[in-house]
């Protein structure tokens, strides 16, 4: 059985070798070379494998797909639409929320999603690499009221098992620290990630550890998603969602997608509106639309099913909740 670094060394790499295999062909799509030159295309297989073939139209391909909607530029779509620069104090860190900071552990990801809000994000000088590391720590311990670490990215799941080990055992010498959040998509998009290594690591970790996964339609939750989550039944497991045009922006979409991901002990999270970064308008759907689709999912789900639909306004100290 292949790793999940292997896995990951054989994922699709440019959108013509992702829709050969799905047998759609070039002549059917509006692929656009300079989009993936801009932000290159990367889908596991494992990914790809739920994708339906030759179906141009498919919710997952959708996702992952460059086209030549994301050349088109608009006044308030921009390269930085949550005004995060102001929140880099240091190489790796965002301190914008009271109470908590989020590390930007990696660059990288095992999927590109064209949606990423964080795809013109200044990662080669957010490379912390573990010589900087002490200057994260001293930062929190300069800060006594930072009581939780997030780590994000790129995709934290993307360091090696000992990289985090090295990194969380520093970290707990830290006693403020109480909460340890991991932001991933590799649990969704990627399964073997959540092999016996990683398992041992989250066994032996002294926080509270919550994992946010990061799944947007029904589809992409299949029996090997389902094995890798019961393998994580002693965490806090969280789900959060982009509300995404033409893919997820139905009710009874959504609905599956919560019951789905409830059946494997994932709890809906959080509902986001697309953050307008540059390449990415034809996926928004508008606050009003957005607004009609969570009342009627509240109509179709117990409240505990149905996930915050959340905004964030740059400058604001927290996330905005949208309300009818």
């Amino acid at each position: 059985m292949q790793t999940w670094q292997q896995q990951l060394q054989q994922a699709f790499k440019t959108p013509q070798a992702l829709l050969t295999y799905l047998e759609i062909p070039n002549v059917a799509t509006s692929i656009c070379p300079t989009s993936h030159d801009q932000f290159m295309t990367k889908v596991p297989m494992s990914f790809a494998k739920r994708m339906q073939k030759n179906n141009l139209n498919d919710p997952l391909l959708k996702q992952v797909l460059p086209i030549t909607a994301e050349q088109k530029h608009f006044s308030d779509y921009v390269v930085d639409p949550l005004q995060e620069k102001q929140f880099n104090h240091i190489p790796g860190l965002l301190h914008k929320y009271h109470g908590r900071i989020l590390i930007t552990l990696t660059g990288t990801c095992a999927i590109n999603c064209r949606y990423c809000f964080r795809r013109h994000f200044d990662y080669q000088n957010n490379n912390i690499g573990q010589a900087k590391w002490q200057n994260i720590f001293d930062y929190i311990q300069q800060n006594s009221d930072i009581e939780e670490v997030i780590l994000s990215g790129g995709d934290p799941l993307m360091v090696p098992d000992n990289t985090l080990h090295k990194f969380t055992e520093k970290l707990a010498q830290l006693n403020q620290i109480k909460t340890l959040r991991i932001h991933t998509r590799l649990p969704i998009v990627l399964p073997a990630r959540i092999d016996d290594s990683f398992v041992h690591w989250t066994k032996q970790q002294p926080f509270k550890l919550v994992i946010v996964v990061h799944s947007n339609h029904p589809n992409e939750i299949n029996d090997e998603v389902a094995l890798a989550m019961q393998r994580l039944s002693n965490i806090t497991l969280l789900n959060q969602s982009v509300l995404l045009k033409e893919i997820n922006d139905a009710p009874s979409i959504l609905a599956t997608l919560s019951r789905k991901l409830f059946a494997i002990n994932i709890l809906p999270y959080y509902l986001h509106q697309l953050d307008k970064v540059q390449g990415t308008q034809h996926f928004a759907v508008t606050d009003q639309q957005a607004l009609q689709i969570h009342q009627q999912l509240q109509a179709l789900l117990p409240g505990y099913l149905v996930p915050r639909l959340v905004k964030e306004i740059p400058g604001e100290k927290n996330k905005t909740i949208l309300l009818r």
